[in-house]
């Protein structure tokens, strides 16, 4: 999401993405500042880039001039990232993104630019938060907000030319049917292990009328999924003033023309209001699924956690949503190793995990994040014991999840098709997020000979499957928690796209963006 903000203002304030590094004046690696594997990807892509510019490599003495850190990483830990890295020529924060066009022109005329200092980005605005919705004229930039039908220019937060050219202020980087749609920003919550509040900032909701018309392009893009992300989804509205604004939305957004599934993601289980959790579960078009943050069972690891609930409270909560949508899918994440976490702890989340049924699970070893408050707690876990932990909880979840697989045997699910080859349409059933969880291959049918009766439903004929398309398939098999399934119908085609994007940026944890002056600015 960041990384298409930042493409859609380079693109507004005349710069050029290109295909190749080999080929670019400047490259910007948007970083991610959290996990310890995370930030490494971050120095690598880093390193990679000033490593064509230094000659390494085929692409040796054609590469960039520039390579400028951006992210959470640079917005995190900002002039020491510079001081530690001088193979970067820029270190900037979320509040140079506005004039990022400004700030690569200066980077290539020889300028020093000067590093960015971190802040709390949580002491930037009202703690009230209703106040912060009155407070869009702070010189404070909260990335992914740039607005659809906004200008993505200008020289500042919130201070771009009123006649400058109206855009949805992104680009799209990835081709493919499904996208990302940013709904809100930051996080109030204070989790002990947690330090993406102090560089993300506290919680600021989107305006509804800006997820719209941004849903509205992405669906002219090409887009026929909407992945409604935040660092929390269910705190969406607060500062709007209606707690209930996030129920309001997501059927607007399920009636968007050319949209045929809504997934929501990063749900705060002590904020899902039942009236919250039927709607999820029970409008039309909102994808059959819960991705609810457990990070443990254990109500006494919780609690040191400065988290709610546990095991029980959990169960039941999947209960009254396994009784609104039977079959649902449901996901987590949690993480061992706590300080003070014991054995029994350990066997509480296990016990958890065996009755809770989810289709995935994230398995994280705890590790000190500088600045969170689990640092100094007593209990340390030595090392080799929380990654003991962790290897046993994998273990469990692998074979839980295969059997949750295997249990979907016989049913019916819908698939959104993201790629056709030799007879076989990939995608995600409606239960499974994409690049997160499980996958479902659908074994398509052969041609049908003329005169010939069919009883698939909608075939007659080649199917003609396309990516993008709808489909309704029959499970037959799995492999761990992918799907295998028979095709049996096209529920909804998509339509004829042009223009779509066509490489994907690169770097897993950590987006590449490369960039050439346009004409004009030279």
């Amino acid at each position: 999401m960041d990384s298409e903000e930042l493409a859609g203002r380079l693109a507004a304030q005349g710069w050029e993405l290109v295909a190749e590094a080999a080929d670019a004046d400047a490259v910007l690696v948007n970083t991610c500042g959290f996990v310890d594997a995370a930030k490494k990807d971050s120095i690598d892509a880093l390193l990679a880039a000033d490593g064509l510019r230094a000659g390494d490599g085929e692409a040796a003495g054609a590469g960039p001039r520039a390579v400028v850190a951006v992210g959470c990483l640079a917005e995190r830990y900002g002039n020491e990232l510079a001081a530690s890295l001088p193979e970067a020529d820029a270190v900037l924060g979320f509040d140079a993104y506005p004039s990022i066009g400004a700030h690569l022109d200066a980077v290539l005329g020889g300028a020093i630019v000067p590093a960015h200092t971190p802040r709390d980005r949580r002491t930037l605005l009202p703690i009230t938060p209703v106040e912060r919705s009155a407070s869009a004229n702070i010189d404070v930039h909260v990335p992914g907000h740039a607005g659809a039908g906004r200008p993505a220019g200008g020289a500042g937060a919130g201070g771009a030319d009123e006649g400058a050219a109206r855009t949805p202020g992104r680009r799209r980087l990835t081709a493919g049917p499904v996208a990302a749609l940013k709904i809100s920003s930051g996080c109030d919550r204070r989790c002990a292990f947690c330090a993406i509040p102090s560089f993300r900032g506290s919680h600021v909701s989107r305006p509804v009328d800006d997820i719209l018309a941004e849903a509205e392009w992405l669906a002219g893009e090409g887009a026929r999924e909407l992945v409604l992300v935040s660092e929390n989804s269910t705190s969406y509205g607060k500062d709007l003033g209606d707690l209930r604004a996030l129920e309001k939305l997501l059927p607007q957004l399920a009636a968007v023309p050319g949209i045929v599934r809504v997934r929501t993601v990063y749900l705060q289980p002590a904020e899902l209001r039942p009236s919250l959790l039927e709607v999820l579960l029970t409008t039309p078009g909102l994808a059959p699924y819960l991705d609810l943050s457990f990070q443990h069972a254990s109500p006494a690891v919780l609690r040191r956690m400065r988290r709610f609930g546990g095991s029980e409270h959990f169960l039941d909560l999947l209960g009254r949503g396994r009784h609104l949508l039977p079959g649902l899918g449901a996901r987590s994440n949690v993480i061992v190793g706590f300080p003070g976490e014991t054995e029994a702890d350990v066997d509480i989340l296990a016990d958890f995990l065996e009755a809770a049924e989810l289709d995935a699970v994230g398995v994280f070893g705890y590790s000190d994040e500088e600045g969170t408050e689990a640092v100094a707690l007593p209990g340390k876990i030595a090392e080799e014991e929380i990654e003991r932990r962790r290897v046993q909880i994998t273990d469990l979840v692998e074979q839980l999840t295969a059997a949750r697989a295997q249990e979907r045997i016989g049913s019916r699910v819908q698939v959104l098709v993201e790629e056709v080859t030799d007879g076989l349409a990939a995608g995600c059933a409606g239960h499974q997020q994409p690049d997160a969880d499980g996958s479902c291959v659908v074994r398509l049918p052969g041609p049908v000979a003329a005169g010939e009766p069919s009883d698939r439903p909608g075939v007659g004929g080649v199917p003609g499957v396309e990516v993008g398309d709808l489909i309704e398939a029959r499970v037959v098999a799995t492999e761990g928690v992918d799907l295998v399934a028979e095709f049996t119908a096209v529920l909804d085609r998509a339509r004829p796209q042009a223009g779509r994007p066509s490489s994907p940026p690169a770097g897993a944890r950590a987006s590449v963006l490369v960039g050439r002056r346009g004409a004009e600015g030279t």
